[in-house]
């Protein structure tokens, strides 16, 4: 059995899965395709195939059949792992960082600061005490003579994020890294103890293409990467897919050109009654709620699995965080970078002195594929069983699963590169002329592309299609 293959199974068998569905599942290899010193390509291919195994199971569910044939193609992976680095909007790439989101060498070492959003560099120059128009060469200067641990804890005391390069022995022996290594790759659980929701048989489908999740309406409170990734790919396999954000905090356009895809998308202030009421109102109509900001950020709207339980029974809450629910870190922004930083993997792709990074921001994508499945088997159980589901995942955790529980990669690193085009497409749309990457979500009968392209970030109206 390759690692690739006993990555599938370790997935499937975390999300509950029948282990006879794995023989559904076939993989096209693509040398060059996420070349890592880490088994970034067997990471990719499992997440990704557990995600279409879980939608071609909702099929049969769904039609009575059998469970369509999954094919997993590592260059449809590869190109979607780098979904942000494809895209072009009215042929002009983005740019995925901002000058301040880099490493830095430091008095003992490295940090990395992501400062992405105008809030976001705003603290980290506060922290360092610059003027709010520093330059790179100024920061740079400034962290030269600090070390690592101090502008880690600075920044981020101050409400900014960077993080220092830690090895992964470093990382093991850090408070935070012990509590995430103790806690599973996801987490699956029953809600309230007190709701018997009955089980509820999702309609008949039909259509061609087969859209698993026809019907399903999800409230996407996610932002970046991997939480919209999930939403994404909800929203590709038919479910109806409403995004909130709060009208405070800013949103990358083409990060939301990126994700956007199948969705619709609106603001709302839940500190404003009149927008708490839209919301309950919506809520009143979800079947999945997906959050991605820190954990305990939503508890004073109500928002805890327990809370969403008792309003809405039968609910799937799926949650995402950086570092998790759990140790001094949990309510610690995070991005997928900075993961990288601490849990040793920018030691492991470099070196301790000259830090590297992954080929892909495989951690927030591999967990967005990750979210969507456990959404995907959640809602096969609650078909049989009832009950409302929770789901969690975390990035740090994620990359333990990277570092440690997949081994060395399957193949040698190659210097052949694959060809990402056939696995692009191009759409008008509201923000302009649009080329992306399609899917890597594939199973016979099923959709090769989203039903609708993005629209404009946060114009649509606060109800259900």
């Amino acid at each position: 059995m390759t690692r690739s293959a006993a990555g599938t199974e370790f997935v499937w068998a975390a999300l509950g899965g029948d282990p006879a569905l794995l023989s559904r599942l076939s993989t096209v290899v693509r040398p060059g395709a996420l070349d890592a010193r880490l088994p970034v390509r067997e990471l990719a291919r499992a997440c990704v195939g557990a995600c279409a195994l879980a939608g071609a199971e909702l099929t049969a569910v769904r039609t009575g059949g059998n469970v369509p044939g999954v094919l997993v193609d590592d260059g449809a992976v590869a190109t979607a792992f780098v979904s942000e680095r494809h895209l072009l909007v009215d042929g002009r790439a983005p740019v995925n960082f901002a000058p301040l989101s880099r490493f830095w060498r430091t008095a003992d070492g490295w940090v990395r600061t992501h400062a992405n959003y105008p809030h976001h560099r705003t603290r980290l120059l506060e922290s360092l005490r610059l003027d709010a128009d520093a330059s790179v060469e100024t920061v740079a200067a400034c962290l030269g003579e600090r070390s690592a641990a101090e502008v880690e804890d600075t920044v981020y005391a101050a409400g900014g994020l960077a993080v220092a390069l830690r090895t992964p022995a470093e990382w093991a022996a850090h408070e935070q890294g012990a509590a995430v290594a103790r806690h599973p790759l996801l987490s699956r659980e029953s809600v309230a103890e007190a709701d018997r929701s009955a089980p509820s048989a999702p309609a008949r489908l039909s259509g061609d293409p087969l859209r698993p999740a026809a019907g399903v309406r999800v409230l996407d409170l996610t932002r970046v990467i991997a939480g919209p990734v999930a939403t994404r790919t909800l929203a590709l396999l038919g479910a109806d897919v409403l995004r909130v954000d709060t009208p405070w905090l800013p949103e990358d356009p083409d990060a939301h050109a990126d994700t956007g895809f199948g969705k619709r998308s609106t603001k709302l202030d839940l500190g404003v009654r009149a927008d708490r009421r839209t919301f309950e109102d919506l809520l009143a109509g979800a079947d999945v709620v997906v959050t991605g900001y820190r954990p305990g950020a939503l508890d004073r709207f109500a928002l805890t699995p327990e809370a969403l339980a008792a309003r809405r029974p039968g609910l799937v809450v799926a949650q995402l965080s950086a570092w998790g629910r759990y140790g001094p870190w949990s309510g610690r922004r995070g991005f997928d970078s900075l993961v990288q930083v601490a849990t040793g993997i920018a030691a492991i792709e470099g070196s301790a002195e000259r830090p590297g990074a992954l080929p892909a921001q495989a951690l927030d994508h591999g967990t967005g594929y990750l979210l969507a499945a456990a959404v995907l088997r959640s809602l096969t159980e609650r078909s049989r069983e009832g009950g409302t589901r929770l789901v969690r995942l975390a990035l740090a955790r994620t990359a333990g699963w990277l570092v440690d529980g997949l081994g060395r990669p399957d193949e040698e690193r190659s210097e052949a590169s694959y060809d990402p085009e056939p696995w692009l497409a191009e759409t008008d749309s509201d923000l302009g002329r649009l080329k992306y990457a399609r899917t890597p979500v594939s199973f016979t009968g099923g959709p090769a592309d989203w039903a609708r392209p993005p629209g404009r970030w946060g114009t649509d109206a606060a109800r259900w299609a």
